[in-house]
């Protein structure tokens, strides 16, 4: 037992280092926004996981060498996060500099490239995703239960049995032993009296769970054979039956409902609501649904790298500073992990780890722990005398940098490989994004199953989709990033197409891609170019973590095409010459073309390829089907304009 304390120290301490070097990372590329808010980030980290270690331990136990390191990291972060201040106010009134347009990176797309070649993982661990989910849970207030009243007023008597003996002489030992005797007699009976009242309220407890429990089955089919998925859904609807006796919300909120049954606002703002309370079991399935996901894509987005750009690769031999130390330690440790029964026949010859079910805890990674450790003790201590805290920090982090040579290449592109191989290892890739796609389709049927059991009125038509609409906007944003580069890793030879494509007619005009003359500007003003205000629309579609979201950019994107281009037609014609104001899809696919190409995003090939996956059939049908449709046509055009397809 007592070595299972000090193996969770330093699996804590290296994740609190994971996320410290996260930032380091964003502050040497001069993100300093970024860079700000994971400095903050990784303070939270470690205060919640000390706050957890610490109240249920005695006073004496608290500050272990592993707190005392997690102690002096934050305060490394914190000289940091004074000093990203200091940068970000200078970056505020210094006047604007024009630079080339760069691309836009959020924290879950960038690539780093670390100095011994190898793309270092942008993606949090899933025991740090899964740590960070619960820190809502265990930071709302909660009733104590009687034991746990029962050991605070016991701290409570011990404190002031302190206090009188302090003031006893040191003659008067009778009084002391009979205080002695007192305390513990009434410690005792406290810790008693606590136990009964704990046997008999997991009494009640048990009978009332196993009475809503009956009464959630009587809601669902008596069928005999249930499968695993059925009973699950029992136990979490009996879970929220309970959860409605201790609170009177959600009694509230279905009062509401029935009275404005065809309010969408009424169903966002339930979603919203139930979102908002981490106790709630719908929401506590949501979690777990979401780190189901994240443990499935993590390990596959993590290992494997998508096919390499042409401007990528010409900085392959640039040195960054040492950034890489933690995801080699994350690569030692989790490549003895990377196993697949299913595949392991298909994939002895690959280079590719495929990973099923990704379990944290294993012995490979508490072994490179205990030599880590070893480290860290050493270092600590080296370290204190230091001004700097960017140094400090950054080499606090590098000295558990492993040997370049001890790890796997993951990062060579292969080019070399046999082809047999190279098909073998997409297939691998494209049915694990079936799967995982699957898996999402199936979380969120769940999902929108248990708010329709838990609030009647919402089982209608509109009602639904404006609850299905509420749970993707919840359920998509923390799993979005690894989502999207596993459909980048399967999309990327289309990627590399778009991006040559866009390297070719970078500076193009709109006729060059076969607009019609009409539909193009007479003349542009100096540093500007058609079709600008689409262009910045829809290089938006990148900071959106939602489906939906995504989708509603699109639109608005075409809707800035059509009163671009209705603009420009009356700049070349009376407004009497034409009575419609619309343009006919023959002229849309070129312009649109033409935006997409100026919008330097190659990831448009997977966010759309990810929107027909998500976006719901209903969806499908209107405007927003069309512009989906219209978009996924100009991509699929562009990709084809490096091979001579452009309109003449």
């Amino acid at each position: 037992m007592s070595a299972a304390v000090p193996d969770g120290g330093v699996k804590l301490l290296q994740n609190a280092m994971k996320l410290a070097n996260v930032a380091i990372e964003l502050d040497t590329n001069n993100r300093h926004k970024e860079a700000y808010c994971e400095y903050l980030r990784s303070i939270n980290f470690i205060s919640q996981a000390l706050l957890e270690e610490a109240i249920p331990k005695d006073e004496c136990d608290i500050v272990t060498p592993d707190a005392q390191k997690m102690l002096k990291l934050a305060e490394q972060c914190l000289e940091r996060v004074k000093s990203t201040t200091t940068k970000l106010s200078k970056v505020e009134v210094q006047p604007a500099v024009l630079e080339p347009p760069k691309p836009s990176y959020k924290p879950g797309h960038r690539r780093v490239l670390s100095d011994g070649g190898e793309t270092a993982s942008p993606f949090l661990p899933p025991e740090i995703f899964q740590r960070m989910q619960i820190v809502e849970a265990h930071s709302a207030r909660k009733e104590l239960t009687p034991i746990e009243e029962a050991s605070r007023l016991n701290q409570k008597l011990k404190a002031t049995y302190e206090a009188r003996v302090a003031r006893l002489n040191p003659n008067q030992a009778m009084q002391k032993t009979s205080l002695t005797l007192s305390l513990q007699r009434q410690m005792m009976e406290n810790l008693i009296i606590a136990r009964a009242r704990q046997e008999a309220l997991q009494r009640k407890m048990e009978e009332r769970r196993l009475r809503l429990q009956e009464e959630a089955n009587r809601s669902f089919s008596s069928s005999t054979s249930l499968t695993p998925e059925e009973q699950e859904q029992r136990i979490l609807y009996a879970s929220i039956l309970e959860y409605e006796q201790d609170h009177d919300w959600p009694k509230q909120w279905k009062a509401k409902l029935k009275k404005n049954p065809n309010d969408l606002s009424v169903v966002s703002g339930l979603i919203s609501y139930i979102f908002s309370c981490p106790e709630h079991p719908i929401m506590k399935l949501l979690k777990r649904l979401q780190y189901r996901i994240y443990n499935k894509l993590y390990p596959i987005v993590s290992k494997v790298t998508a096919p390499e750009s042409p401007s990528t690769s010409t900085c392959r031999g640039r040195n960054m500073k040492s950034s890489q130390s933690i995801h080699c330690m994350q690569s030692v440790q989790e490549n003895n992990k990377t196993n697949s029964q299913k595949l392991r026949h298909s994939l002895s010859v690959t280079s590719l780890p495929i990973i099923e079910d990704y379990n944290a805890n294993t012995c490979a990674k508490e072994q490179t722990q205990t030599g880590q450790s070893t480290k860290a003790d050493k270092l600590v201590l080296s370290m204190g005398e230091r001004d700097s805290s960017f140094e400090d920090l950054e080499q606090f982090l590098s000295q558990f940098e492993c040997p370049p040579a001890s790890l796997p290449d993951l990062s060579k592109p292969a080019v070399d490989a046999d082809p047999l191989i190279h098909n073998l290892e997409e297939g691998v890739l494209q049915a694990h994004l079936r799967s995982v796609v699957k898996d999402i389709h199936n979380s969120i049927d769940r999902l929108l199953s248990l708010y329709i059991l838990s609030f009647e009125p919402l089982n209608t038509a509109a009602s639904k989709d404006q609850c299905l609409a509420s749970i993707e906007e919840a359920f998509f944003p923390p799993i979005w990033p690894l989502l999207l580069a596993l459909f980048r890793k399967v999309y990327g030879h289309r990627e590399l197409a778009f991006e040559k494509s866009m390297r070719l007619y970078r500076n193009s005009k709109p006729g060059d891609i076969g607009v019609a003359s009409k539909l193009c500007p007479s003349e542009s003003l100096p540093g500007s170019y058609p079709y600008e205000s689409a262009v910045q629309e829809l290089r938006l579609i990148a900071k959106d973590c939602c489906p939906q979201k995504k989708l509603e950019c699109i639109v608005r994107t075409l809707r800035l095409i059509c009163e671009c281009a209705e603009e420009y037609r009356t700049s070349h014609e009376p407004a009497t010459l034409h009575s419609s104001a619309a343009i006919g899809a023959d002229d849309l696919l070129p312009i649109l073309s033409y935006v997409a190409l100026k919008s330097d995003l190659p990831q448009l090939v997977s966010e759309c390829a990810a929107l027909e996956e998500f976006i719901h059939e209903g969806y499908l049908i209107g405007e927003e089907g069309y512009c989906l449709t219209s978009m996924q046509s100009a991509v699929t055009y562009v990709e084809s304009l490096h091979k001579g397809g452009a309109l003449k």
